[in-house]
């Protein structure tokens, strides 16, 4: 029998797109531009948070948003209507998730000009609503935020190691409906210190505005760290 000769495509894959990762967060370094990665499953409340985040911080940073989906512009709408930021719609075309050439060419899009004075502060990555390919590309981004909402059960973190894994910061959204769930906050939060000992945990409520002005505190610390 001939032998058969074995690509490890994946593996080729990954290293491709690490290498455009780094190149792409060399170029934001350069630029003073903070790229935030937010991931979640849909329905965790990213889009409500996002805009009780940016009505907290618009005055004080420049922030443009790209929201990505499979389809359907509904997200970059509702951003633009209750922020008035810049808000860009990504259709992936059908893939579950987004990776750094396709993070670079939705950067070229905005209207805000990427090479002058008016860079924005602050960009928000909305990636698409999944737990398990967002978590495998690096999209470039300088940091790594996820979004786990109290109706998904406190074991996630169990389940989908890899997310918790790469993430800086945990939100744990919708706590005002912690009376209703069998959800464990502390058991939560020793799964995720499990995956990710230097994780910071945030419970908030994006309905409410419940601990946002914690969570966008900890983001303009991180931009102002970036352009230093």
């Amino acid at each position: 029998m001939e032998n058969v000769k074995i690509i490890e495509i994946k593996k080729s894959v990954f290293e491709d797109n690490d290498r455009a990762a780094d190149a792409l967060r060399g170029e934001l370094k350069k630029k003073g531009v903070f790229l935030l990665n937010l991931m979640s499953s849909p329905g965790s409340g990213k889009t409500t948070t996002l805009i009780q985040t940016i009505n907290r911080l618009k005055d004080k940073i420049r922030i443009a948003v790209m929201e990505a989906d499979i389809d359907s512009d509904v997200d970059a709408i509702k951003i633009k209507e209750a922020t008035g930021v810049e808000s860009i719609q990504l259709h992936t075309g059908g893939m579950c998730h987004l990776d750094a050439e396709m993070t670079e060419q939705g950067l070229s899009n905005l209207q805000f000009t990427m090479h002058n004075s008016q860079c924005p502060d602050l960009v928000i990555l909305e990636n698409v609503g999944n737990l398990v390919c967002p978590a495998e590309f690096d999209t470039g981004a300088v940091k790594n935020a996820m979004i786990l909402s109290v109706p998904e059960g406190h074991d996630k973190p169990l389940k989908y190691p890899l997310m918790f894994s790469i993430c800086d910061v945990v939100v744990i959204n919708k706590m005002d409906v912690l009376p209703y769930f069998d959800f464990d906050m502390e058991k939560c939060k020793e799964y995720i210190h499990m995956r990710n000992p230097k994780a910071t945990v945030i419970p908030i409520c994006a309905r409410t505005g419940e601990g946002v002005d914690v969570f966008a505190n900890w983001l303009l610390k991180e931009v102002e760290n970036w352009k230093e």
